[in-house]
């Protein structure tokens, strides 16, 4: 497979590599290009892929982008490991911006009031969201009282707006990145079929060379030949 590795990871090795890959970002960032660069697609399907993927990094579905792109691929009819490598697009480094994006829009969207900087009021809706979560699902074994108080919060303030408010940025830098990524592939694989065919034209000019030189005669061949001729 194109992305499988060689080596397994421990989990937090992991989620070590997810915040900070080994050899940075940048690196990170040159090696999904290389391998998005070298798919066995046409450019336009990749770049489809890619654009699936960049959108699904602005929902709100974390840890379940992958799907996203996959059903997005599906819809557009793009690669489907472009559109993994394109949710590369959603990064520690690009998560904050995002999400500020997406809620700024989405709140705006419906009429709603976002409160810029409010850090520590988001995180704890999300921890009280998660709360609930924990204790709904205990409340399913023991006597404890279930309360969607946490979720409801955290659902009209932030999982609601962001995915609304996603859309459109979504849509946005999908359509971007489409259009940037495919003359990039386009040209990339016209120059590798380019220099394929060069090799393939430089090994069969060998070839023919070789089949040309008439084959030289054994050494015991000449001392018989001679030999008769005494």
């Amino acid at each position: 497979m194109v992305f499988k590795r060689r080596d397994r990871r421990s989990p937090v090795q992991v989620a070590s590599d997810f915040v900070y890959p080994r050899g940075g970002w940048t690196r990170a960032f040159h090696y999904v290009k290389h391998r998005v660069r070298r798919l066995p697609d046409t450019p336009d399907r990749i770049a489809r892929g890619i654009g699936a993927g960049v959108f699904a990094a602005f929902t709100p579905f974390y840890g379940l982008h992958f799907l996203v792109a996959a059903i997005g691929a599906r819809l557009f009819k793009g690669n489907l490991l472009a559109a993994l490598s394109g949710t590369f697009f959603g990064n520690p480094l690009t998560y904050v911006p995002i999400g500020v994006i997406c809620l700024q829009t989405g709140h705006f969207l419906l009429g709603t009031e976002y409160e810029e900087g409010d850090t520590q009021g988001l995180m704890g809706k999300f921890a009280n969201a998660i709360g609930d979560l924990k204790n709904n699902f205990l409340a399913l074994f023991t006597d404890r009282v279930a309360d969607w108080h946490g979720l409801s919060k955290f659902y009209d303030d932030v999982f609601y707006p962001y995915m609304i408010g996603g859309i459109i940025p979504g849509i946005v830098a999908g359509v971007v990145c489409y259009y940037l990524s495919l003359p990039l592939i386009r040209t990339y694989q016209q120059r590798r079929r380019a220099r394929i065919k060069a090799k393939f034209d430089e090994i069969k000019r060998l070839a023919e060379e070789t089949a040309a030189v008439p084959p030289s005669k054994p050494l015991g061949s000449a001392k018989n030949s001679t030999k008769g001729i005494e």
